[in-house]
């Protein structure tokens, strides 16, 4: 197997040099701390890459994961890392003058690695708590990271970032429905399909279900994110300066992606949505309000 390497493609047609919803050194986030956080998001991209493009096998994609973790302790030790140097100079620079936790970046890859056994083994979650543990994994790490290099670090702080990270993965998983779930890739929790009385054939394309309990399911499960994204939301006055204010438009970010499932009467199993230049008022409204 073709080893990836960072800013091309190889066995998994991956590519760390495109950007999705992550604040990455936008014209809010200070100069200083830039570098550092593109260099934990390309980690990230790139490891999502392994896990999820092009059409390695599992055990192809577990492999590439394991060398890519082999790496990481590598370039922390100050070692040649010579399949993704672009990806691991830079994030080693990071941790070392930042003081970055190295576990949290473990974490993303075990969640990696959990998002490809999931896959291959069919794997449905019980329920919400299982969810948000594999949301700890996936998305949770990310926040504490930011925090630490805002300088951020007490108790408080770290749970509500924990809580707006969550809301954000979860959000993303409601938001993409019609995309994950034709890919095997299915995060709707088995206890509130049966409350409803629907399954995940039902969220298929070509589905002749009723509505009405697609409707339920999808409208708990945004609700639940919602009160989760508000539990969090007060860490914006916890972060001074730009960085507060990038953290404002985050969660608003969410937030309306969430208003815009409503709008559309929660079938986002068939449609999914987006916020965009047209949203840009409002969601400087709302976070000037916070």
């Amino acid at each position: 197997m073709a080893p990836v390497t960072a800013g091309g493609s190889g066995a998994f047609g991956a590519s760390v040099d495109h950007y999705e919803n992550f604040p990455v050194a936008s014209w809010l986030c200070p100069a200083h701390l830039r570098p550092a956080i593109a260099a934990i998001y390309r980690f990230a991209r790139l490891a999502d890459d392994i896990a999820d493009e092009g059409d390695a096998s599992a055990s192809e994609r577990l492999a590439a994961l394991s060398a890519y973790r082999t790496e990481l302790d590598a370039a922390l030790r100050s070692e040649p890392t010579p399949h993704w140097p672009r990806v691991f100079g830079p994030l080693a620079l990071a941790v070392h003058r930042h003081g970055l936790d190295p576990a949290l970046l473990h974490d993303l890859i075990s969640a990696f690695e959990q998002d490809v056994r999931h896959t291959d083994g069919d794997h449905r979650y019980a329920d919400l708590a299982e969810l948000l543990r594999y949301c700890a994994l996936s998305a949770n790490p990310v926040g504490r990271l930011l925090l630490q290099l805002w300088g951020v670090r007490d108790p408080l702080a770290l749970e509500r970032s924990d809580q707006i990270c969550s809301a954000l993965q979860l959000i993303n998983f409601w938001q993409d429905l019609s995309v994950d779930l034709p890919r095997q890739r299915v995060y709707l929790p088995s206890d509130v399909l049966r409350r409803h009385g629907a399954q995940v054939a039902d969220f298929l394309p070509g589905s002749s279900a009723a509505d009405l309990h697609r409707h339920a399911v999808v409208a708990e499960l945004c609700a639940h994110a919602r009160g989760l994204m508000q539990m969090g939301a007060p860490l914006v006055h916890q972060v001074a300066g730009r960085a507060g204010w990038e953290l404002r438009l985050v969660v608003q970010g969410g937030l309306r992606v969430l208003d815009h499932i409503a709008d559309i009467h929660h079938r986002s199993w068939a449609q999914r949505v987006s916020v965009g230049k047209a949203d840009l008022p409002v969601l400087l409204w709302r976070a000037l309000w916070m």
